[in-house]
């Protein structure tokens, strides 16, 4: 391992591989992760939105079957349905995602650094000096850019001295094989202040593989608790979804921050990408595509301070301008939060469920707001991103 980079990614779950595989071929980039094997434990369900799916090149097999079709229940599980005429979500094959990506970012010159554990970083005239520990012995490297792409927690935020999560949820879910290939895919969402409070419950159903999840603020439920409780309430449905509902593929857990992306992301030492940033969807599935689209604008501006060997351009990346894409979704987080009592709840729900509800429901489902594309913003510009007043 050399002592010097150009740029050091800490954390490489779909963030940090992202931005890592777009500056691999200019810059030498090193990508650290804790696990030695990227496809075991993943935490994210993983759902693609039809923006990102449109946007992105995935690799051939790691997209489940497009998802038209989405059912709304609310705590007495009244339902609602709500189709789209054309595909709007793919549960992404994440294991299957990052060995690709990984695989990518080695053959363009990225060093991964497995198994190895972030445990500081302090300025230098020309950067940071980071310690790093792998095997129990730790050892120092030098970056002209640090890059957060460590999680919902972020050690490197805090070091960075940048804003850090103050809002979380926590998620559990458990995947299990679907019962039906030729059913179509779906995906259900429920309501409910006890078993989700202050955000969903889900089945995602791609009639490949079967998500069952709950999430909800950490101080108000046990998750594993309320994911047995939601299976017993939900059996009708899960029963028609799930081909063994006693064979558990896999399960995933993990604080997921839902107080909109950060103001301050960037310094001239760093920058914050991905759940680092909060650069998840405040409100709904969808997460994914601010994270890759926060680390391709990410790549760009980093690329640009290593061109011009100017590290104020960094500075430049401000939350402020994504944070304006997700103002309505951030409310709409702030009510259902509000909503603790079940009859409050239902009766938002039975509101939703109205021809005006329902079109907002489509708005919120359906909706293509989201982060500036990245293909809008020439290089020549970059260096005009605005910053917060």
């Amino acid at each position: 391992m050399k002592k010097d980079y150009d740029v050091v990614i800490i954390g490489a779950g779909l963030a940090g591989l992202q931005c890592a595989r777009l500056l691999a071929r200019d810059a030498s980039v090193l990508l650290v992760d804790r696990k030695h094997d990227l496809t075991k434990s993943v935490h994210t369900t993983g759902i693609f939105v039809r923006k990102t799916f449109e946007d992105f090149e995935f690799p051939a097999g790691t997209l489940g079957r497009p998802i038209s079709d989405v059912s709304l229940y609310s705590p007495k599980l009244r339902k609602m349905e709500i189709r789209s005429a054309v595909p709007e979500f793919r549960v992404g094959k994440m294991a299957a995602l990052y060995d690709a990506y990984l695989k990518d970012c080695i053959s363009g010159g990225v060093e991964f650094a497995g198994g190895t554990k972030y445990i500081r970083s302090r300025p230098h005239k020309t950067g940071s000096i980071i310690t790093l520990e792998n095997g129990g012995e730790p050892f120092e490297v030098h970056t002209k850019v640090l890059v957060a792409a460590d999680g919902a927690r972020s050690r490197v935020a805090r070091d960075l001295g940048l804003d850090e999560n103050r809002e979380w949820i926590v998620g559990y879910e458990e995947v299990f094989r679907s019962r039906d290939v030729d059913r179509a895919p779906r995906l259900h969402c429920f309501l409910h202040a006890k078993l989700a409070p202050g955000y969903l419950a889900w089945i995602a159903d791609d009639c490949d593989e079967v998500h069952v999840g709950v999430g909800g603020y950490a101080k108000e439920f046990d998750p594993r608790g309320a994911l047995r409780e939601f299976k017993v309430k939900t059996s009708h449905i899960t029963r028609e979804c799930v081909a063994d509902m006693g064979c558990v593929l896999e399960s995933r857990g993990g604080r997921i921050p839902v107080g909109g992306v950060l103001r301050r992301i960037a310094n001239g030492r760093g920058v914050l990408i991905g759940d680092a940033a909060g650069a998840v969807s405040p409100l709904t599935a969808g997460g994914l595509d601010p994270c890759l689209r926060l680390s391709s604008i990410a790549a760009v501006v980093i690329r640009e301070s290593l061109q011009f060997g100017d590290a104020s351009i960094l500075e430049k990346l401000s939350g402020y301008r994504f944070r304006a894409r997700f103002v309505s979704r951030i409310w709409m987080r702030r009510l259902i939060a509000a909503l603790s009592n079940q009859f409050l709840l239902e009766c938002v729900s039975m509101l939703l469920m109205s021809a005006v509800g329902k079109f907002f429901a489509k708005h919120v489902f359906f909706g293509r707001g989201s982060f500036p594309d990245v293909k809008q913003i020439p290089r020549a510009r970059v260096l005009d991103l605005p910053r917060e007043p």
